[in-house]
């Protein structure tokens, strides 16, 4: 709470109005409200997500409220003491630098009453749900990964969204490690740096890395069930896909060193063997990589659209022709078509218009490039803006938010078509071979 008038200017405006802490709890707020829309929606669906999650059925439909109320009451729960404690904050600092400073007490006693809520779940304010998120985060922050029949869609799904929310993460440290320092608080202007140079780029790196190990745990799944086998390949593969995932987790780890790199350059002004021009590009590269893999897999494996391959059947008509014209006159099973006509670059079965996943699927594009800002002789320096990270971090974790819909949609449809149900084996999470759909509804005997 140090009120010196050489820290104070730093203070943006944006900064006076909505400090960090404030920042942090305000996504995680709106993610739980986010979760009880994927949840309502989905039911109107008839998608039973808590099925797919392998979530203790209800005991009582009729006394017990559906999943996506206990989430919006949660989200209630938690949105009154922030809306409470953000006026407050208002009231007493009037936006002046100095009272900014001081009553940083606030919003970091907000953080606490967040954290306290989820680890001492009320029990009427959906203490099961709460404890089953808390029982997963525990298996998934050290990479673990259920089997099937005990949740592994949940533990994929749960550490998919923690890469979303990687720099939330991060700016939750950054805001705990300014109030505990000694001449800190938590809303003055951020500082990246604290804890070290290197630490924060660590800690945006975790999720990627839990993910990683999920999918070599999924690796050698795989191939201790063909070695049970005598070595013969089964249904579920060799194992190149869990593989061919890790490594597009794995892209995202020269994006994170490039840019720690480049920030110290800039702020020590020290040579670390490469000149700053060198270290952008390298960046760029690394980026360009990562989003593009990343576009790819969301569409082609985590949502098991055609896309990419009826393209390439469009612009190659040489090749495999009449496979991908045999696949297009496939009988639809959406309960949105009767048509035997498959909608050019999707898939046979769909719960939403065609129109909505052409306009996800660039939704998408556009929001994994939003790196390209800094590309723009006038808009490199947005990112650079307190407002401008923020906004970046809102737009990914929109993007999960919506992703989600699909990706859970997806495993709805893999799970339920060519007569399989829930009740039976799981199909494998990872999706299916580009250009072989039929191929994603494998029993999984992982």
């Amino acid at each position: 709470m140090d009120g010196d008038p050489a820290v104070e200017p730093e203070l943006d405006s944006f900064s006076l109005t909505l400090p960090l802490p404030y920042r942090v709890a305000l996504v995680v707020v709106l993610g739980v409200w986010a979760w009880g829309a994927n949840l309502h929606y989905l039911s109107l669906l008839k998608i039973d997500v808590p099925a797919l999650l392998h979530y203790p059925p209800r005991t009582s439909p009729r006394t017990d409220p559906p999943h996506h109320l206990s989430a919006y009451r949660l989200a209630t729960l938690l949105t009154i003491p922030l809306a409470f404690s953000l006026f407050l904050f208002w009231i007493l600092s009037h936006r002046n630098p100095t009272l900014v400073i001081y009553y940083d007490f606030l919003p970091i006693s907000y953080l606490c009453l967040l954290l306290g809520l989820f680890i001492f779940p009320w029990r009427r304010f959906s203490s099961s749900g709460r404890t089953r998120f808390l029982t997963t985060l525990q298996r998934v922050s050290i990479g673990g990964l259920a089997q099937s029949h005990d949740g592994k869609f949940g533990d994929i799904l749960l550490a998919d969204v923690l890469t979303s929310y990687a720099k939330i993460i991060a700016d939750l440290f950054v805001s705990l490690c300014m109030f505990f320092r000694s001449d800190g608080s938590a809303t003055r202007r951020p500082d990246r740096g604290c804890g070290g140079q290197y630490l924060v780029p660590i800690i945006i790196a975790i999720p990627s890395l839990i993910r990683l190990r999920q999918c070599l745990i999924e690796y050698f799944r795989v191939r201790s069930l063909n070695a049970r086998n005598g070595g013969a390949i089964g249904p579920q593969g060799w194992g190149g896909q869990h593989l061919a995932n890790a490594l597009k987790y794995a892209s995202a780890f020269p994006v994170i060193i490039f840019s720690a790199l480049q920030r110290n350059l800039s702020l020590n002004h020290q040579q670390i063997g490469v000149t700053e021009v060198t270290l952008y590009r390298f960046w760029v590269f690394a980026v360009f990589i990562n989003s593009f893999y990343s576009f790819y897999w969301d569409v082609a494996k985590d949502w098991d659209l055609t896309l990419f391959s009826a393209l390439y059947t469009k612009f190659r008509p040489s090749s495999n022709t009449q496979a991908y014209t045999s696949l297009s006159q496939s009988p639809s099973t959406s309960p949105r078509s009767s048509s035997n006509q498959q909608p050019f670059g999707l898939r046979p079965r769909i719960y939403y218009t065609p129109r909505t996943y052409y306009f996800i699927v660039i939704l998408d594009l556009l929001l994994r490039c939003t790196w390209s800002l800094k590309l723009s002789p006038h808009l490199d320096h947005f990112a650079d803006f307190e407002s401008g990270i923020f906004l970046m971090e809102f737009l990914e974790v929109s993007r999960r938010w919506v992703w989600i819909f699909f990706r859970v949609e997806t495993e709805w449809v893999r799970n339920t078509s060519h007569g399989g149900t829930l009740g039976g084996n799981l199909i494998e999470e990872e999706g299916m071979v580009l250009g072989d759909y039929d191929a994603g509804f494998k029993d999984d005997e992982d």
